[in-house]
């Protein structure tokens, strides 16, 4: 048990966050993998509850006849909840056990998402949506506790790369099965297959991980809101507090609108989506092992920098394409998500090296609040922004927000140089 687990204190130590990368990778032990394959596929089941919103957008907004602001109303409402319910549970967040809280938060989502299957309107499917970013919103928190409480700092790149192939796994297999069931039933039977899925996770996790109790033995703050406010305070938290921001910002602001895009703007058939994706996630899922080896051997500054340069140039030539073949959008979508993915898996380890070990779960949480919030706010923004005169009408506008995108990709690539600073220094 001890060899499998190695404690919180040891792990947030500040020779940890300086030690220099070494080109020798440590392994890890046969707990480790199980706590990594456990926590991508509670990664999955929560992404692909986010993402399928995304390609199913075009069937949501005619069926049940949503304007392009009432889309994004209802894709930021599970991302501004969650982030509520992050921040609300951060001060508690180091007060539990962590399966503890993992169980409690993962069956409010499965909750959550059933109603978003048992929803008929937009009214339903807006509470709905409420309901499961209350929960799952805390969900990726709780995990990246887990991580930063059991691999260190130079596993975490890799760690966070098989984690990460969550968004990549839920392309190549929950979009494309989620939108042949969208297009064989009703777009309802794609939560209904989330919900299957995570029942059976959910009894992995009860049955299989250890309690994760090392950080309850040095907590100093009685009270969980005097644990939050003292978390808010530190200077260098709000440093990694803002970098999250601003890269989920940059990240998500023309993802709920994709698929109107492609199938109005691009011209591309309906039937053509599921092909485009399942591409997309196999560029994805290739990439992300390679750069979490490579972040924990080089440099994240360096691995963050490149692909915000492939990101930036592939956003403009996306967000200004006309109609062009399938082939076409497939190489462009796969190059873009490449560079996407390249960024979060080295900024995220980083971020994971600020916290002290009393402080993971609190950081984590409002961490993980921010991301939410702020991709939120994303979708709401370009909502306001992108435009459409009809249902099958071309969206206006999207060139807009991925000049938009392209400004705050760089603003987060001095956010990120701050925090590697800040990290490489303490």
């Amino acid at each position: 048990m001890k060899s499998n687990q190695t404690t919180s204190v040891e792990q947030g130590t500040p020779e940890d966050n300086s030690a220099p990368e070494k080109p020798a990778l440590k392994p890890f032990t046969s707990y480790q993998v199980f706590v990594v394959v456990i926590l991508a596929l509670l990664q999955f089941t929560v992404v692909l509850d986010f993402m399928i919103l995304s390609p199913l957008g075009d069937i949501l907004m005619k069926t049940l006849d949503l304007s392009p602001s009432r889309f994004g109303s209802v894709v930021s409402a599970y991302a501004i909840s969650a982030g509520i319910s992050g921040i609300l549970a951060a001060g508690f967040a180091d007060k539990f056990d962590r399966k503890k809280m993992l169980l409690f938060f993962y069956t409010g989502f499965v909750i959550g998402t059933l109603f978003c299957g048992l929803a008929n309107s937009y009214e339903s499917l807006f509470v709905a949506r409420i309901v499961t970013g209350i929960f799952g919103g805390v969900i990726s928190a709780v995990g990246m506790a887990i991580i930063t409480d059991l691999f260190s700092l130079q596993q975490r790149g890799r760690v966070l790369g098989y984690v990460q192939m969550a968004f990549a796994a839920s392309q190549i297999l929950g979009v494309p099965i989620g939108l042949w069931l969208a297009d064989t039933f009703s777009w309802n039977a794609a939560f209904f297959m989330i919900v299957g899925l995570a029942l059976l996770i959910g009894l992995a996790v009860l049955w299989k991980l250890k309690p994760l109790k090392e950080h309850l033995k040095i907590q100093t703050d009685k009270s969980a809101f005097t644990h939050l406010r003292h978390t808010l305070k530190k200077k260098n938290y709000r440093i990694g507090f803002i970098a999250t921001a601003i890269l989920s910002m940059g990240g998500f602001m023309i993802m709920p609108f994709t698929s109107a895009f492609i199938v109005n703007n691009v011209g591309i058939a309906q039937s053509s989506l599921p092909i485009i994706f399942l591409f997309t996630g196999l560029s994805s899922i290739i990439i992300m092992p390679v750069i979490g080896k490579l972040s924990d051997r080089y440099s994240k500054m360096l691995l963050f920098t490149i692909g915000t340069c492939i990101a930036s140039v592939m956003i403009v030539i996306y967000t200004n394409l006309t109609p062009v073949p399938v082939w076409m959008v497939i190489l462009i979508n796969m190059i873009l998500f490449m560079g996407i993915m390249s960024r979060m898996v080295p900024a995220t380890a980083l971020n994971s090296a600020i916290p002290e070990a009393v402080d993971r779960g609190a950081y984590m949480s409002i961490n993980s609040s921010l991301q939410q919030m702020s991709g939120g706010l994303a979708a709401i923004f370009a909502g306001f922004i992108v435009k459409q005169d009809g249902k099958s009408a071309p969206l206006q506008n999207f060139d807009v927000l991925g000049y938009i995108m392209l400004g705050f990709m760089i603003w987060c690539l001095y956010l990120v140089f701050r925090v590697n600073r800040l990290v490489k220094t303490e």
